[in-house]
């Protein structure tokens, strides 16, 4: 792959895309927005190797292959990022392809930035590996050059933008000194008559008949029974016969839900402040400067693989918005009796001590290698059918086979199978048989759903560890 970035495509905001299978498989995002992103797209040959629908294969034969670069990681790559992992537990659900697009990734981070300086050794690692080899050498001369630079492309969009902030900083000050005068105008009292004072009712006169101030709708002005105006807490008008008494000097402001309208709702009445609210935010965008561009970025569908991309420090990019993704959140297994953790979402007994104490909690990764658990607050946990007694186990005899649940077992049988751990024969026996199970096709004819059947398949397809919480409350 060339170092060099092609004139075509300056302002691409990442240079290299490494493709997982599952942007490929979903076509989530398309070509056209990956090649307006990135100047390179790359995988490994393992990832067009596991791509087993028919669609798919032909979709990326035709639209992906010519733009996609194969590349095959070192293997020292491939060990670091294994070990890398295991570290942090993500090893046991991660597949061979996914060591291998992890270690491309890493060796092109490598390859771009002149070394691992940026990245992270180990899980939890404070600080990254070493700074800037630049700064590290001495020589700045690139780097005072390319400040220089910015610092010139920046005052010269300063003086373009010079005469037009100053035209809207004069009308912005000429509108304030003519509300400011208005304002003086209209406060004086004369008579005990209110006119032209600090109350603005959209330029609409007052007409007093018979006890009753007339306002237009919008102002929204109720008169009690003792006929006084309410406006604010506490501000007051008075009515008396053909006169208007102000107890304190006020202001009558507009309605906040007329102000929430104009400003939730794009109309043709605020469509040019809207143009120009939006104007002066691009502006303020580009006096900071454009944005940094990412040399490598991985692409991956994989939480797994997400959270080790984040821990080592590796560019982790949206497959919605093609935006550097700064924090993952995703659901592990805790361990309430030994607090280990376990990312297998299948699994029934902790890998530590063997008991079946997992909860699924939250968890929280950032690019700063932080990963933080969320529990619940004031969590308890549930000792009910703990304890029970355990049935004698009943075998079959030497010449006799075996009868069934009411031979032995309790009544009804219902210890005759009983899980109590992972290595029992048992629980083995469940899962192979779980696993041949046929899965059903809801889209078959001959299928009915679970209302009608009564089946409840509340385990989700998983055998039942113990008794049952209500084991105590059976009659034996």
């Amino acid at each position: 792959m060339s170092p060099s970035v092609p004139l075509d495509g300056a302002s691409k905001p990442i240079h290299t895309i490494v493709l997982d299978s599952s942007p490929l498989i979903l076509n989530t995002p398309g070509i056209s927005t990956l090649l307006a992103n990135g100047h390179v797209l790359a995988t490994t040959p393992s990832v067009l190797a596991e791509l087993k629908n028919e669609e798919a294969k032909s979709r990326v034969e035709t639209l992906y292959r010519p733009f996609l670069e194969l590349q095959s990681p070192k293997p020292e790559s491939v060990a670091f990022v294994r070990a890398f992992a295991r570290k942090t537990g993500d090893a046991g659900v991660l597949s061979q392809t996914d060591f291998e697009v992890l270690a491309l990734a890493y060796d092109l981070e490598c390859e771009r930035n002149g070394g691992d300086w940026r990245l992270r050794n180990a899980p939890g690692q404070k600080r990254l590996n070493g700074s800037r080899p630049e700064k590290a050498g001495g020589n700045d001369e690139a780097a005072k050059d390319e400040a220089s630079e910015e610092r010139a492309a920046t005052l010269k969009a300063t003086e373009d933008r010079g005469n037009s902030r100053s035209r809207v900083e004069n009308n912005k000050i000429n509108k304030i000194n003519r509300v400011k005068n208005s304002r003086v105008r209209n406060s004086r009292v004369k008579n005990s008559r209110v006119k032209n004072s600090r109350v603005k009712i959209n330029k609409n006169r007052r007409k007093i008949n018979k006890n009753r101030v007339k306002i237009n709708k919008n102002n929204r002005v109720k008169i009690n029974k003792n006929n006084r105006v309410k406006i604010n807490k506490n501000n007051r008008v008075k009515i008396n016969k053909n006169s208007v008494k102000m107890n304190k000097i006020y202001k009558i402001n507009r309605e906040p839900d007329s102000a929430d309208s104009d400003d939730g709702w794009i109309t043709p009445s605020n469509i040019k402040r809207r143009q120009a609210q939006d104007e002066a935010a691009n502006m303020a965008a580009n006096a900071r400067g454009p944005a940094k561009m990412l040399q490598v970025a991985t692409m991956t569908g994989d939480f797994a693989m997400q959270n080790v991309l984040l821990q080592i420090n590796l560019n982790l990019l949206s497959t919605k918005t093609c935006q550097r993704i700064s924090q993952i959140k995703q659901f592990v297994l805790r361990c309430h009796a030994c607090f280990a953790t376990c990312k297998d979402m299948s699994k029934q007994f902790c890998p530590r001590c063997g008991k079946p104490t997992l909860t699924r909690v939250s968890c929280t990764t950032n690019d700063k290698g932080e990963v933080k658990l969320h529990l619940k607050a004031n969590m308890q946990w549930n000792n009910r059918g703990n304890v029970y007694s355990i049935p004698k186990p009943v075998t079959g005899s030497a010449n006799q086979k075996w009868k069934g649940p009411t031979q032995g077992g309790g009544r009804g049988g219902w210890g005759s199978d009983l899980i109590l751990a992972e290595d029992q024969k048992e629980y083995i026996r469940a899962i192979s048989s779980a696993k041949r199970s046929k899965a059903k096709d809801l889209m078959d004819e001959d299928t009915l759903p679970n209302i009608l059947t009564g089946e409840r398949d509340r385990a989700r397809g998983r055998p039942r560890v113990g008794a049952g919480r209500n084991v105590n409350s059976r009659k034996r």
